[in-house]
């Protein structure tokens, strides 16, 4: 099959790689209808994270059951799945709090790599999630968006208690915040403040739902949330970058009382002790547990209440998955659809 690998910051390659098979009984082997980069997939390929020799990428996707091994039981060749960037079991103890993310026997998708053909999925029967029969080929970006950045925007907004009544404010205006908005404006907030500098994305943010653009960043824009908001801060922010710089700004834009959900993958955070005592805001985040959502998101899809697909600003073949990788690094595109 084929596949994006990284060799080097900056050095994305799509070359043969090997079918994969069903290692585990309990694997399945789908062959993809649309994959994506993701955000996070820019740390390694600018070099912030470092990566040890040729890698495999990507860990969104979506398409169809090829093959199941023996002990999966719910789901059959033919059927059209989305799955979350964590397989999980969806069984054990912390996956039935709602934690997937945290399963005991949770597999990273990334290390197997899903900006490919086809992809072995683990734990297919607690990470998979299938469609109600085919969808239509529009949806399929959409349901790909579930995979990961939908999930992962709609955990921030629950994180942050993002709701009727409330003021959330969104920092960070990559594919991952623009979904923060629309799943704050699905879950009933009042007002909804997008931060962001560029001109598309604050359209798409409206079109989300937002309320407000604030283009301000750091302690200014700290000072226009405080300015909206009658000097007191939001009551819902949503972090979305993982920067000191993006997480020091949703900690002095929320309201003593408040919430911050944080799902940027931070990258040498420190937060500074006596500012965090003193704020009385309450801190909740990490990787999604996209899986917990991913049955109600289908179904907002399917029958179309939110159309997330939107995020999908460049459409690219999978050969030209160096293409996708630069024009996301160099900000000429929110978020890159692969076809294989």
């Amino acid at each position: 099959m084929r596949g994006a690998v990284l060799y080097a910051p900056g050095d994305v390659r799509v070359e043969d790689r090997p079918d994969p098979r069903i290692i585990e009984p309990t694997d399945a082997i789908i062959r993809l209808s649309a994959t994506c980069v993701c955000g996070s997939d820019l740390w390694p390929y600018r070099g912030v994270e470092k990566t040890d020799g040729p890698t495999p990428m990507g860990h969104e996707y979506v398409g169809v059951v090829e093959e199941v091994g023996s002990e999966v039981r719910t789901l059959r060749p033919g059927q059209f799945v989305v799955g979350s960037f964590w397989a999980s079991d969806n069984t054990c103890e912390i996956c039935r709090s709602g934690y997937q993310c945290a399963c005991v026997q949770r597999v990273l998708m990334g290390t197997i790599g899903t900006q490919s053909e086809l992809a072995r999925i683990p734990l297919a029967d607690g990470t998979l999630v299938a469609t109600p029969g085919m969808p239509d080929p529009g949806l399929v970006p959409s349901l790909l968006a579930a995979s990961d950045v939908l999930g992962t925007g709609w955990f921030a907004a629950v994180a942050a208690a993002a709701g009727p009544g409330k003021t959330v404010a969104v920092v960070g205006d990559g594919a991952v915040g623009l979904c923060g908005v629309l799943a704050a404006g699905q879950l009933g907030a009042e007002r909804i403040i997008a931060m962001s500098r560029h001109a598309p994305r604050q359209e798409l943010a409206r079109s989300f739902g937002a309320t407000d653009i604030v283009t301000e960043r750091g302690d200014e824009g700290v000072e226009k949330i405080k300015e909206l908001t009658n000097g007191l801060g939001a009551h819902s922010v949503i972090e979305a970058v993982g920067t000191q710089e993006s997480m020091l700004q949703a900690i002095r834009s929320t309201r003593p009382g408040g919430h911050v959900g944080f799902v940027g993958v931070s990258h040498d955070v420190a937060l500074p002790g006596d500012e965090l005592f003193f704020s009385l805001v309450h801190l909740h985040g990490g990787p999604a547990p996209v899986r917990q959502y991913l049955p109600q998101l289908i179904e907002l899809i399917c029958d179309g209440t939110i159309d997330p697909g939107k995020v999908f600003d460049l459409t690219l073949p999978l050969e030209q998955a160096a293409e996708g990788y630069r024009a996301m690094d160099e900000r000429r595109a929110i978020k890159t659809l692969l076809r294989p």
